[in-house]
């Protein structure tokens, strides 16, 4: 199973595990995994490469819609989208295991039971988690608000060594680290930011503000704008704010908010980040270039005179 599905499936049942509506869910899967390993049509159907991955979402809808919880058939189709169709078959199996494991587990064994994954798929497992968090929310103002929250606690992350390392001390047990969050933000951010905020520290997080930083990108396209970050020396008017905004909506082809974070050692000028574009228009990199020019043309007419 795809580690996006793992952490989008965790986060749709976290809400029903324990519950009887949980157990329901954990038994539609285990069901449409039996359906789909028993008839061959079906399976041949949905495990063939030529056929649209549209067109076998189209039939999953159809034939389950009146059949199971809508929170397996959202598991189910998300789960065509996110895996290869030759394992198909087997990811409805693995998922039922899941759903009945997160029913039937208090958390502290269901935690322990969760497979040991690399930074970058621990990522991926975010990246499905944060996509069934705000799946849930409709209003843009929410995720918006979200979206604030989520990028004011990386700036308090970043700016507070201490808590940087109580929050990302793998030494301490996970629910130790969680009800420090609980206690610095429960009632004070939405409870979708506090969800979100306490996956980052339950797996591989080399850089905490980082990975803050990251959910905030995905709240903004969640709401289909892309996050610029403006790292500037000197402050920057409304007209350069508009301008600017303009002028990275027009490269990306997409609105842009942008966040403005101040960095005196660039001195003027601005060095700005979309995800993993960077531009470089800082005074501090027109003096290094201007140096470094400087340098070779000295360096050449010394070699020139001898």
């Amino acid at each position: 199973m795809h580690q996006s599905l793992r952490g989008y499936t965790t986060a749709v049942l976290a809400d029903v595990a324990r519950t009887a509506l949980g157990d329901e869910i954990a038994e539609d899967l285990n069901a449409v995994a039996h359906l789909v390993s028993r008839t061959n049509a079906l399976a041949v159907t949905l495990t063939d490469f030529g056929v649209p991955t549209a067109a076998r979402r189209a039939v999953l809808q159809d034939l389950l819609e009146s059949r199971v919880q809508p929170i397996a058939l959202r598991i189910v189709l998300r789960a065509v989208e996110t895996e290869r169709v030759e394992e198909f078959p087997t990811v409805l199996h693995e998922l039922y295991e899941l759903a009945r494991h997160t029913h039937d587990l208090p958390p502290e064994e269901l935690r322990a039971e969760e497979p040991i994954v690399s930074r970058l798929a621990w990522r991926e497992f975010m990246a499905g988690y944060a996509d069934a968090v705000f799946e849930g929310i409709s209003e843009t103002s929410e995720l918006e608000e979200i979206e604030d929250q989520l990028f004011r606690f990386a700036r308090v992350v970043e700016s507070s060594a201490s808590l940087r390392s109580v929050l990302s001390d793998t030494t301490l047990p996970v629910p130790t680290r969680e009800q420090i969050l609980d206690d610095l933000l429960e009632g004070k951010v939405q409870v979708a930011t506090l969800r979100l905020i306490r996956v980052t520290i339950q797996g591989r997080v080399r850089d905490l503000a980082a990975s803050l930083d990251w959910l905030v990108e995905q709240a903004a396209r969640a709401r289909g704008w892309r996050v610029a970050r403006v790292y500037t020396g000197l402050p920057i008017d409304d007209d350069e704010h508009r301008i600017l905004a303009e002028a990275l909506e027009h490269l990306t082809h997409r609105p842009v908010e942008l966040q403005i974070l101040a960095a005196p050692d660039i001195l003027g000028g601005a060095v700005i980040q979309i995800g993993d574009l960077l531009v470089d228009a800082s005074a501090q990199r027109r003096l290094d270039q201007m140096e470094e020019h400087l340098l070779s043309h000295e360096g050449a007419t010394r070699g020139a005179q001898t």
